[in-house]
């Protein structure tokens, strides 16, 4: 195709199929802008289409926006700061008009962080910089006026988005402060605003009027969505407005023609009314991944009514799940076809989750689980896990997880271990009677988990109470793996563990990115970032432990879009 192309003379389109490879490659996209007009022209929409998420963190696409405002916004900015006339600037692209990603929180985020940035030199005259922006004096106090400057941009924003008819693909609501009842308010007067998404995701830690106006407006105006989230607050005193939410999902589910992912972090909502909608035509052979999250199935009776009509799904994921008891149990096993399993997230494994496992467990891949002894049924079942994490604190039964690991190592791809006490950060911090545990065991993961490791690791994170010895026995054993990103938390620091690094993880070239942190009393942290600082020599990036880190219970928000991405 691509040769066809080429000696058809079709070079436009050969260049746009090019630069479309590159889509998430920011740094290459950048590039791309240098080299003629036609490249620019088309990597421009693609750096543009999500600029609030972009890794890149370049706030400053918000001043490029400002300038396209109506006169009325323009005006009512005005009145908050002083900006030199840079909201008159002129742009060389219509840049508004290629946005299709937008998420409530991460757009109010940027606004903080753009803020912040221009307007340091403010608080700091002594400093030179190119950003003129300053608060004009009001008779608010300077933190009620800095508040309703940013809500006004954030609202500004929206209208226009709205104004330039743009064609949404994503619309995500993370309703965390007051103001996004603003731009709900602005979606309702604006319905062709989403009326094209393909992915909505509505994450409220309330619930009125206007969320259950918006799941109105979303059942009635968008039915060509693929993917579906939906998370609300666990308990809600108004039982009227859970009965309205839970009667709303379920005319969602029933209104589209193309949905393919759907996930539920409802605790307190009864999901049986919109499981039951899944049995509609439109899902039969179209849906193929469900994500439950935080969901209690103590009042779900329908699960095999509902699952024995779906056709084609591919992936299940059980987050965190409350009630996965015997009626839980026996309603998967009444399934006819196979329960495709890929995620199981548990603080407890109980020994009833074996006919669970014993029926699912050769698909699952993800395993997170913070309990011992592991159930000698996982390591039966389970060979195809890629991402385990798991919590190792008593010695006497860390064997049946390297066992498990031994077991699976030809698919492992991400690992977490760790071996302190849950919820402390230091050594100080935890009864004095268990630091001997802590200590015995980490030295027993690290004397045994080595040997056992695959020859490749994507990503390995290590919670360890650390003697030198024991590290230096570990890093001996694993000297055949490489190791993409090691991430290494270490709660005793009595023992200096650089120079076993730099000995045998740096001068063998073993990571790419590499992190470390050692613990202080009180959940504090030091990041040994300034003694590693000369690693970059060998090609290795020192990196934040806290960007770095995938920590699945910390991060689950992120795991879980990940399962749901169109």
């Amino acid at each position: 195709m691509t040769c066809s192309k080429l000696f058809s003379g079709d070079l436009p389109e050969l260049i746009d199929d090019i630069i479309q490879y590159f889509h998430y490659d920011y740094k290459t996209l950048h590039s791309c802008i240098l080299v003629n007009r036609l490249w620019c022209s088309l990597a421009i929409p693609l750096l543009w289409e999500n600029p609030f998420s972009s890794p890149t963190k370049n706030y400053h696409c918000i001043e490029i926006y400002l300038h396209y405002l109506n006169d009325d916004c323009k005006t009512k900015l005005n009145e908050y700061v002083i900006h030199n006339g840079i909201l008159n600037s002129n742009t060389l692209f219509n840049y508004p008009k290629f946005i299709q990603h937008l998420n409530t929180y991460e757009v109010y985020n940027s606004i903080e962080e753009w803020f912040e940035a221009v307007s340091y030199p403010i608080l700091k005259p002594t400093k030179k910089s190119v950003f003129n922006y300053s608060m004009k004096k009001a008779n608010l106090s300077y933190s009620s006026q800095l508040l309703k400057f940013k809500n006004l941009v954030f609202r500004s924003l929206f209208l226009l988005f709205i104004e330039t008819e743009v064609n949404l693909h994503s619309f995500e609501v993370i309703s965390v402060h007051s103001d996004v009842d603003k731009i709900i308010e602005l979606t309702l007067q604006n319905p062709n605003f989403i009326f094209n998404i393909k992915n909505f995701k509505l994450a409220s830690n309330v619930m009125n009027n206007n969320i259950t106006r918006l799941l109105t407006l979303i059942y009635s105006n968008c039915n060509s969505i693929s993917s579906l989230y939906f998370q609300f607050p666990k308990y809600e005193k108004d039982h009227s407005i859970v009965e309205i939410v839970e009667k709303s999902l379920s005319q969602i589910i029933k209104s589209q023609v193309n949905l393919r992912k759907i996930s539920f972090n409802c605790n307190g909502y009864s999901l049986n009314h919109s499981l039951l909608s899944l049995k509609n035509s439109n899902c039969l052979n179209i849906l193929n991944t469900i994500v439950f999250c935080y969901v209690d199935f103590k009042n779900i009776d329908i699960l095999s009514e509902v699952f024995n009509q779906l056709n084609v799904l591919e992936s299940i994921h059980i987050l965190y799940c409350y009630s996965l008891d015997s009626k839980f149990i026996q309603q998967i096993i009444n399934i006819t076809k196979p329960f495709k399993l890929k995620s199981l997230f548990l603080n407890k494994m109980d020994e009833l989750l074996e006919p669970l496992i014993q029926k699912s467990g050769s698909y699952l891949e993800n395993l997170v689980h913070n309990s011992q002894p592991l159930p000698l049924f996982i390591i039966k079942y389970c060979s195809k896990i890629k991402i385990l994490s798991s919590s190792l604190r008593y010695i006497q039964n860390n064997y049946l997880e390297f066992n498990l690991i031994e077991n699976i190592k030809q698919n492992l791809n991400y690992l977490i271990i760790d071996g302190t006490t849950r919820y402390f950060d230091s050594i100080e911090d935890i009864v004095d009677n268990n630091i001997d545990d802590c200590i015995e065991s980490s030295s027993n993961i690290l004397q045994n988990l080595g040997q056992i490791l695959p020859f490749k690791l994507e990503y390995l994170e290590l919670r360890l109470a650390i003697n030198g010895s024991d590290l230096e026995t570990f890093l001996k054993n694993s000297q055949n793996t490489f190791i993409k990103k090691l991430l290494i938390k270490n709660i005793k620091v009595t023992d200096d563990i650089i120079p076993y690094i730099k000995e045998y993880i740096v001068k063998k070239k073993r990571v790419k990115y590499l992190s470390i942190i050692e613990s202080i009393k009180f959940g504090r942290f030091y990041s040994l970032c300034y003694e590693m600082k000369g690693f970059q020599l060998y090609g290795i990036q020192v990196l934040n432990y806290f960007d770095l880190s995938i920590d699945l219970s910390m991060h689950l928000f992120d795991f879980v879009q990940e399962l749901i991405k169109e």
